[in-house]
């Protein structure tokens, strides 16, 4: 199967604490980073996740608070400084290329290779990104300034073709990529061979679901129904449950219960605020809602 894998950088809330890095992940499809939010030492956090940096071309920011995009100054300047040529692209919300370009004048006049921005809107999910391989879709969030989660989705790939059936019915070179495709095939003396003859099924897409942060919200369920694994941003525990409204966050039953709800495969919560020295709490709360709950915890690596 093809590599598809989370690389969690940072997963701690705005407030800066020792046990936590700001907010950024990466997700490596098939050898292609792609970085989701960009908070404070993302670049220290990809070293030591010994990912390349030259594999990284697109960054999606979900919003425009600082533990989300304050590293990303430093990651432009470091790509110029090794030399990069490639074109860097960057998605988010509108805003920030407008923020970002007098630093860029001013700090990288001389830059050998250019910073693209995309911008798209919050309110209704947007398919954003795609290429051969995967896509890259939106998920509207409510807080307290406009803000997306980001929903990765492999594509179909073709069947897998059954040598021996290949050969036994003396199938062309030229019909293959057609059977690969879902044809049946017709031999010279005309009967039709069904396609499930020979080829067998290929893998099951996966899908990951990033969503940030965001107030409780229902409607999230639907649109990240059955994805293999979930980030849910879950600030608070219960407890707290006045200041997770407050400031338009999530706790961590309510995260559990959105992927209860979504039929997900696998819960990681995150953004964790600075007021818990024992994230524990956040798990056990969580994992009463939905056991096959983890702790995001900077430099994890999970396989979907």
């Amino acid at each position: 199967m093809e590599k598809f894998e989370l690389h969690i950088l940072g997963c701690g809330s705005a407030l800066p604490t020792t046990r936590h890095f700001a907010t950024s992940q990466v997700v490596n499809l098939r050898d292609k980073l792609f970085m989701i939010d960009c908070g404070e030492g993302a670049q220290m956090q990809l070293r030591k996740s010994r990912l390349k940096f030259s594999r990284l071309n697109h960054i999606f920011i979900s919003h425009l608070h600082g533990d989300h995009c304050f590293g990303l100054m430093g990651l432009i300047s470091t790509f110029g400084l090794l030399g990069r040529t490639a074109e860097l692209h960057i998605h988010s919300p509108k805003g920030l290329e407008e923020l970002f370009s007098p630093l860029l004048a001013f700090f990288c006049k001389n830059m050998s290779y250019q910073v693209v921005f995309h911008e798209f809107d919050t309110k209704e999910p947007v398919l954003i990104y795609e290429d051969r391989s995967m896509t890259v879709t939106t998920i509207p969030l409510q807080h307290r300034i406009p803000c997306c989660g980001f929903l990765f989705a492999e594509k179909p790939r073709p069947n897998h073709i059954i040598r021996e059936m290949i050969d036994f019915y003396q199938v062309p070179v030229y019909e293959l990529n057609r059977i690969k495709n879902g044809a049946d095939f017709v031999t010279r003396e005309g009967e039709v061979i069904a396609n499930d003859r020979l080829t067998r099924p290929s893998e099951p897409v996966r899908k990951y679901a990033y969503c940030s942060d965001t107030i409780y919200r229902k409607e999230i369920a639907r649109q990240i129904a059955g994805v293999d694994l979930l980030f849910h941003e879950a600030t608070f525990a219960q407890t707290d449950l006045a200041r997770a409204k407050e400031t338009f966050h999530t706790t961590a039953s309510q995260a559990a219960r959105i992927a209860l709800d979504a039929g997900v495969k696998q819960l990681v919560i995150g953004h964790f605020s600075a007021r818990y020295e024992n994230e524990q709490v956040l798990l056990e709360e969580a994992a009463t809602v939905f056991p096959n709950t983890i702790l995001a915890k900077e430099n994890l690596c999970i396989n979907l």
